[in-house]
């Protein structure tokens, strides 16, 4: 059974920072691309940050030079580090897990529970 797990979220004030984690069992970690994303009220989830099998990253513009995503695959775990938060960037966070697959397979793709951040004075 695959559990993608987050934890780290909470309240923050603006300027702050938080760290998510995202503990993975039931699938081989090192050979699945990890994201996060987040989804606000009334808005439609958006990726913010994807790191590859070989380590390269992807950010969306709004994050860039303030998140950081990595790997650790010894622990099957993937961070984001957030630092200079904005109230913009409350939302319910996502852990994503995802693997292409030959042959026109669909890639396979899990998801985890969320956990809230909410950056407010």
């Amino acid at each position: 059974q695959v559990q993608l797990v987050e934890s780290g979220g909470g309240l923050v004030q603006p300027g702050g920072s938080l760290r998510l984690s995202c503990a993975a069992s039931g699938i081989t970690f090192s050979t699945f691309a990890m994201g996060w994303y987040r989804q606000a009220p009334g808005k439609q989830r958006e990726m913010v940050a994807i790191i590859t099998t070989t380590g390269g990253t992807n950010y969306v513009g709004s994050v860039q030079d303030r998140f950081i995503i990595s790997r650790e695959n010894a622990k099957n775990t993937v961070y984001l580090e957030m630092n200079g938060l904005k109230p913009e960037d409350t939302a319910v966070y996502y852990c994503n897990a995802r693997k292409q697959r030959p042959w026109g397979l669909p890639p396979l793709e899990y998801w985890g529970q969320g956990t809230q951040v909410t950056v407010s004075s």
